[in-house]
């Protein structure tokens, strides 16, 4: 189990991110180098399905993607600096220009952490410019360069690269604040924790239950009609065609409770596309029938059942269908109806995608939902079988559809598994998606 790191920020931040994650042998690191804070939102975008956590190289570019809206704040951190970083470059600059400092504009730390550091370098009169979010490099830099060019400080000191380099340009003596290593492998700790978590989160039993909830009474005589009976097989094809796409087991209690047994993972991948609302409405349509559906989470199979009857006993309160979800903290959400569609596997390809697949005997959408599916199960090697359980078509077609991407170069043969059947052995492919 590797957590997939993306890290983000200039080449030598990037760098030092790097060395410092060489010390997690569970984590892979992806390197994404901006020159322009500005490239962040396009980096991000561009990979976002290939990372399970983002680094960022400061306060800089992190809350610059929160501001565009392109990652959530669980979704990424970065490892703040903290006073033995700042005296070190304190040090760095007194050495370099043989001369002792008393004066100094310093930008992008924060009033607490400023509060400790003034306590004990008493002697330095410092010009500081705190804010928390996002600022543009402009107002960072004007605030040095008016500081300086009045005479108020000796030397600029900024924890942004951007800053740094114009600065220098502008001949502005300016020494720039990197964190160090002890504070990057705290945070990536904390990241490697938090990305193992949410793997064992996925692992966790889901048990989703469904029970007709205006079914006749026991003693309607028209409860045992063969139309009754067509209702009950219909219903019975539709939630078996939907623990088909949850890959869940399937079993029916009596006449109108049924249960699909699955993954967290499995209903967090098709939960944001409203398939439960979905299946709400195909019900209906197909069967005539009504259904109140409910969703337990819990780290063993009898924790999730108990949450699954506690979701029904919420559902009774409605006089129509109704998803309810208890999680192992048993925190109850309910949800009566949707008022968007969203498909996970949608994608937009870039110039160098259509190219290569213009003249392949295989469509982008087929390609897309590889790609997705295999970064959600983080798989980087399948066989033919897996590909049709994902696509839900026959493993012939996806040894075609396997063959078309070897010859695409997107994926290559790596070896072979016997398949415990007579014929040949399955070929093992590893995706270059």
């Amino acid at each position: 189990m590797r957590i997939q790191l993306g890290v983000i920020g200039p080449s030598d931040s990037v760098e030092l991110v790097k060395k410092a994650a060489e010390h997690f042998d569970t984590i892979d690191v992806l390197p994404f180098v901006y020159k322009k804070l500005e490239e962040t939102v396009a980096l991000i975008e561009e990979n976002k399905h290939r990372v399970d956590q983002w680094f960022f190289s400061g306060q800089a570019p992190y809350h610059y993607a929160l501001a565009k809206g392109i990652i959530e704040e669980k979704e990424g951190s970065y490892a703040p600096v903290n006073g033995i970083s700042l005296y070190k470059t304190l040090l760095e600059a007194q050495v370099k220009e043989n001369k002792i400092f008393s004066t100094m504009s310093l930008d992008s730390i924060q009033d607490d952490e400023l509060k400790d550091i003034g306590e004990t370098i008493p002697t330095f009169q410092l010009y500081t410019l705190p804010y928390t979010g996002y600022l543009p490099p402009e107002n960072l830099i004007d605030f040095h360069v008016q500081l300086y060019r009045e005479g108020k400080t000796e030397v600029a000191i900024t924890f942004i690269q951007e800053v740094y380099f114009e600065l220098k340009a502008l001949g502005i003596p300016c020494y720039r604040v990197t964190p160090g290593i002890p504070s990057i492998r705290l945070m990536l700790q904390y990241l490697k924790e938090y990305g193992l978590s949410q793997w064992y989160k996925k692992a966790q039993t889901a048990i989703l239950g469904i029970t007709v909830f205006d079914s006749p009474s026991s003693s309607d005589e028209s409860f045992y009609t063969y139309k009754r009976r067509q209702q009950g097989l219909e219903l019975q094809r539709i939630l078996l065609h939907y623990a088909e796409l949850v890959h869940g087991s399937f079993q029916q209690i009596g006449d109108d409770h049924f249960y699909i047994y699955t993954t967290r993972g499995e209903m967090d991948l098709h939960f944001g596309d409203n398939s439960l609302h979905q299946l709400i409405e195909d019900t209906k349509l197909h069967s005539n029938l009504q259904i109140n559906i409910g969703l337990g989470y819990g780290l063993t199979a009898l924790e999730a059942e108990q949450n699954v009857r506690l979701a029904f006993r919420f559902a009774r309160r409605y006089d129509k269908p109704v998803i309810i979800q208890v999680n192992e903290d048993k925190t109850v959400t309910e949800s009566l109806q949707t008022n968007e569609q969203v498909s996970y596997n949608g994608r937009t390809f870039g110039d160098q995608w259509k190219e290569t697949l213009k003249n392949a005997n295989i469509s982008p959408a087929v390609v897309g939902k590889i790609q997705s599916l295999a970064q959600h199960y983080k798989k980087k090697t399948v066989t033919a079988l897996e590909v049709s359980q994902w696509l839900k078509g026959t493993e012939r077609n996806a040894r075609r559809i396997l063959t078309e991407l070897e010859k695409l170069n997107l994926a290559e043969v790596t070896g072979e598994e016997q398949s415990g059947y007579r014929g040949r052995p399955r070929k093992i492919y590893k995706l270059k998606l």
